[in-house]
């Protein structure tokens, strides 16, 4: 099998996130867009250390389970990768993702999974599930018309128009078709990603599944803002006169002129209505603006939380969540942390069951809608405060008795995850968007004492490669208890206690040495400073285990400089002083 070479194979499986896998030649290759059981035509783009990657070309023979995708815009748009497949075949494919990385974190650990994995739960409808979609402007091929949705499968730069789009409804696909019209009319440039020129840049749509309102929200640059300018009144204007008139609770213009493909506000201008709409949830009232962070299925939403509700259990000795009412006698003593809490949805499902909920999430608008999302609920008892987890906990008086974390894609600072172990807590509930960014936290927790109770999936984004994973952690407990009497003391049938003592330092387990620990020492001791990389090549070069690094990268960008022999045998010292070797 040699780089840039086309060959035919059957796809045995996929790993997360959309990684099809053909064999061939004793050799696996990584290809994306396929499913299991097609038999392909592709390309080899990368080949090193036993690994390729290749790009589908043909399907030559479909999967006995496929299906016509019910979205014309399917194999063009890159939005969706499954919806060519039975929505059962999905959810299996997806459990056998999370099982299989979760189990994963025990392999490496070489022991046997102890916890109960619950399978994958599926979204309570499979189409029209997305209450927020940002579309981009520009076109599907150079110099080709304005185009408004989707990039295009395997390219950053062009995009797909998906007026018929699946994952959302009717009334989306109205505004996507009305600003698509408008503005190919008018001849407004849309803003080019490489040359950095042109004016629109996306369409950001939000709508309450609830209540039906819709939030619009037209990004551009300041670029031709003039031309712009006289445009905005007949952008309001063909909106509202769409069907779309009674739902639209408001329309913003936001101003964006960052180099990175996100959507952010330098300014937000309102052009109609007000900049929020209210969104229920499990029978809270959760205000919803711009860019608050809140599950883009709000159905799917409802069963991660009840899962999540049912992990966290009971607070107390009765069990709380059926009480609607609370006398003197309740209790209600717990203090929890709804780590990257966003508009402080778990923090008040919480709430009535806590003494106290702190919420900490770093975008402060966020924040600010969840103090009034627990106003509007009538909850006095939630703390929520602004930025950054790894900071924020430091400042805290407040300790835990149960911690809630729901991180971004990328997972937690391994710093941050250091602080949130140290309190000790008996439950932590996990809920990713990422599984491979989970098992990578999840080998810190296991490693510092916790085990993995309970875990399972749920399918918030039908027709894609993505799960919510939920998983949760509990400190290790022994199985059962003997009891003994023993009489201490001299004497016939007493244990001396100085015996007991001996015995107790003989097997009384080391404590781990840190990186931290042989730094200080070779300061103190010999005057100089040394760097981790020194202390790991040290010990890789003496035999001893080594642990992967919850940020680790695969490959260095510069090869490190070997240390010097100075620094080398001062570094062997101290691992002969904390009896390492």
């Amino acid at each position: 099998m040699k780089k840039g070479g086309q060959y035919t194979g059957k796809v045995e499986k996929l790993n997360f996130p959309n990684k099809g896998i053909v064999s061939l030649e004793e050799e696996k290759v990584l290809i994306k867009n396929v499913i299991p059981n097609q038999t392909i035509s592709f390309i080899v783009q990368k080949k090193r250390k036993g690994k390729a990657q290749g790009r589908l070309v043909e399907v030559l023979e479909k999967s006995p389970v496929e299906i016509d995708s019910p979205c014309p815009h399917f194999g063009t748009c890159g939005g969706c990768t499954y919806q060519n497949l039975p929505y059962e075949e999905q959810l299996k494919i997806k459990e056998s993702q999370v099982k299989e990385l979760l189990d994963s974190v025990y392999r490496k650990r070489e022991e046997q999974p102890v916890y109960q994995f619950e399978g994958i739960k599926a979204s309570p409808v499979q189409f029209a599930y997305r209450n927020k979609m940002e579309f981009s402007f520009g076109d599907e091929r150079k110099d080709g018309p304005l185009s408004l949705g989707m990039h295009k499968r395997g390219s950053f730069y062009d995009v797909v128009s998906v007026e018929q789009c699946q994952i959302v409804d009717e009334d989306y696909r109205l505004i996507l078709k009305t600003v698509l019209d408008y503005f190919q009319d008018k001849q407004i440039s849309f803003y080019h990603r490489m040359k950095h020129t042109g004016c629109l840049r996306h369409l950001l749509v939000r709508k309450a599944v609830k209540t039906g309102e819709i939030l619009i929200v037209l990004v551009t640059t300041t670029q031709e803002a003039e031309a712009l300018a006289g445009l905005l009144e007949g952008f309001v204007e063909a909106l509202l006169d769409s069907r779309l008139k009674g739902k639209i609770a408001g329309i913003l213009h936001t101003k964006n002129d960052s180099l990175a493909d996100v959507v952010k506000s330098d300014e937000t201008i309102i052009l109609y209505g007000k900049d929020y709409f209210y969104e229920e949830l499990l029978g809270l009232k959760f205000k919803i603006s711009q860019f608050s962070f809140f599950q883009t299925n709000s159905l799917g939403a409802e069963v991660l939380y009840e899962t999540a509700r049912e992990y966290i259990g009971k607070l107390d000795e009765d069990d709380l969540w059926e009480q609607k009412q609370y006398g003197e006698k309740g209790k209600r003593d717990k203090v929890v942390f709804d780590l990257y809490s966003g508009t402080g949805t778990i923090a008040q499902m919480l709430a009535p069951v806590a003494k106290k909920v702190i919420g900490v999430e770093i975008v402060e608008e966020a924040v600010e809608a969840a103090r009034i999302n627990a106003q509007q609920n009538e909850l006095s008892n939630c703390e929520f405060i602004a930025g950054d987890v790894l900071k924020v906990l430091d400042d805290i008086e407040d300790k835990p008795d149960l911690i809630v974390l729901d991180p971004p894609r990328d997972g937690i600072h391994p710093k941050a995850l250091q602080k949130i172990i140290a309190y000790g807590v008996e439950r932590i509930v996990y809920i990713s968007c990422k599984p491979t960014s989970l098992v990578r936290d999840l080998e810190v927790f296991l490693e510092s004492g916790y085990e993995m109770v309970r875990a399972s999936g749920v399918d918030m984004f039908p027709g894609t490669g993505h799960v919510e994973s939920i998983v949760l952690l509990s400190h290790k407990s022994p199985d059962s208890h003997i009891n003994v009497k023993v009489e201490f003391g001299e004497g016939e049938g007493k244990v001396p206690l100085d015996a007991i003592a001996e015995r107790a330092k003989k097997y009384q387990p080391k404590p781990k040495i840190t990186y931290k620990m042989i730094q200080e020492y070779v300061e103190k001791k010999y005057g100089f400073k040394v760097h981790t990389a020194y202390i790991a090549e040290v010990k890789r070069s003496l035999g001893l285990t080594m642990y992967d690094a919850p940020n680790a990268v695969e490959e260095l960008k510069q090869l490190r400089k070997h240390s010097p022999k100075e620094k080398v045998e001062a570094i062997k010292d101290a691992l002969k002083y904390f009896e390492v070797i």
